[in-house]
């Protein structure tokens, strides 16, 4: 853990504020869910992603779907890769994501476009063809569903990427 070299006054209701130049370069944004966590003599905070607390349902339909249609599933929060499954993706595997992921979350933006592309996920670089869906969660966007491919894309992969990222935005949702 490195030190910020910040002090803060607790307020009479037990509030800190976490500097403007802290949570931007944590990527915190306004209205977020902070995790607390707490050792002997320490209080963390962390960014809580809702996403990840629906790995295990994650994880499962990923398999299926790299298992039974064939597809490489890459699933992202805000920030990173959550899970990552097919064509020797573990390596992605909590790795940031890049900036065009990151603008596609906050634009609730789609991108299918069938042309070969160059994805960077911190030091590893995939090639391919990707299908790109944000999850959207009420009205929020959590995270992307991507399909992954060497080859161009089908329209069935266009499709499942949206019914993907749908199914688990709903489930989010509703619990």
């Amino acid at each position: 853990m490195k030190t910020t070299g910040v002090i803060r006054r607790i307020d009479e209701l037990g509030r800190i504020v976490i500097p403007k130049e802290i949570r931007r370069n944590l990527g915190i944004r306004d209205g977020e869910n902070i995790e607390i966590f707490t050792d002997e003599t320490s209080i963390i905070l962390k960014k809580h992603s809702r996403i990840a607390n629906y790995l295990d349902i994650i994880s499962r339909i990923g398999d299926i779907t790299n298992s039974v249609m064939g597809y490489s599933v890459i699933v992202t929060d805000r920030e990173k890769v959550i899970f990552a499954l097919g064509d020797n993706l573990d390596k992605i595997n909590n790795k940031q994501i890049s900036v065009l992921l990151k603008d596609l979350v906050d634009q609730r933006e789609s991108k299918y476009d069938n042309i070969e592309i160059n994805m960077n996920f911190e030091n590893d670089e995939l090639k391919g063809f990707f299908a790109v869906t944000p999850i959207i969660v009420s009205n929020d966007s959590i995270g992307l569903i991507i399909i992954f491919n060497k080859n161009k894309l089908s329209e069935a992969e266009i499709k499942y990427s949206k019914m993907f990222a749908k199914v688990i935005g709903e489930k989010i949702d509703i619990t």
